[in-house]
């Protein structure tokens, strides 16, 4: 896996070609910005600019373009590149071939806009940002409550109906201008004014209650402490504390995927600057104690 720009390592003489010269089973991913081809293939590429580029700006926060919080562009790609690496993997258990994978932050990107491409590309709207509003569903977005907010996403209508038990809503229930999806995307506004008279008149606990006796979809707003101190959290095993081998500890996210038969290991730590340079010193280049201990002096090691 490398992320150089286009062209970067072929005067190393490390590029795919040549490497695939002396090894023709090699799979090879490219990680760019735009791509080896294309008229921007030449460009640099970091995550603002792709979220910018894909259109994801253009339909997160409210009127001024809006980055997302985290550098999501780079996630995206490096799961579209993990899955492209595993089906060549499989490729090459099935015919013995390497191959090449070009795999951009743009193309990622773009096919991650997901239902914000299609209501273009099939529907013809331009898609716009909505702040914390889905084009396609409502009620579906943060509301007010007396003590800060909270998300109430109903999918369905079925949902919809529970909300409006959960709220007393009983009128609500069967105006026509509510009944279907549809309808309420049509009157976004007044059912969405409706709801929050009522919840901000209610504690964010209040109203979390009744929505989940009602079973209907709705969470709090948390801040990064409070999403490590929930319970859930906790008990899926998220949160781990690993110690370094200087007997310090680190706390960090774990991994989210619970395999049956094969689970993550999370028992070693990020590793210190610099731990493992002798190990590697002498493992890789086989240098010698006094070798080392020369470097050491001159301060080219630490």
């Amino acid at each position: 896996v490398e992320n150089f720009k286009l062209g970067g390592l072929a005067k190393y003489g490390l590029d795919y070609e040549s490497l695939k010269a002396e090894n023709p089973g090699l799979i090879y991913c490219s990680i760019t910005g735009f791509g080896q081809t294309g008229p921007y293939a030449s460009r640099a590429g970091y995550d603002y600019l792709i979220q910018g580029m894909s259109g994801l700006m253009s339909v997160t926060g409210h009127e001024t373009p809006t980055k997302v919080g985290v550098a999501i562009s780079d996630l995206v790609t490096g799961l579209y590149a993990t899955i492209s690496i595993l089906a060549a993997l499989r490729h090459r258990e099935e015919t013995g071939q390497g191959q090449h994978i070009d795999c951009s932050l743009l193309d990622c990107q773009t096919a991650a806009m997901a239902n914000q491409a299609a209501n273009w590309l099939v529907g013809g709207v331009v898609p716009k940002p909505m702040g914390n509003s889905h084009p396609n569903v409502v009620p579906y977005r943060v509301f007010e409550v007396a003590d800060g907010h909270i998300i109430i996403a109903c999918g369905n209508d079925g949902q919809f109906q529970r909300l409006c038990q959960a709220f007393d809503m009983k009128e609500e229930a069967t105006d026509p201008r509510f009944l279907k999806n549809v309808d309420r995307v049509l009157n976004r506004q007044a059912i969405d004014d409706l709801i929050e008279e009522r919840t901000s008149k209610m504690s964010k606990q209040r109203a979390l209650e009744l929505l989940e006796q009602h079973a209907v979809p709705g969470g709090p707003i948390n801040n990064i402490p409070e999403v490590f101190e929930d319970p859930h959290i906790q008990a899926r095993g998220l949160l781990k504390t690993l110690e370094r081998g200087d007997g310090t500890t680190i706390t960090a996210p774990g991994f989210p995927v619970k395999l049956s038969e094969t689970p993550a290991r999370s028992d070693i730590a990020p590793p210190i600057l610099g731990v493992h340079t002798q190990e590697v010193l002498q493992e890789m280049l086989m240098l010698k104690q006094d070798e080392l201990d020369i470097l050491r002096k001159k301060g080219i090691i630490g």
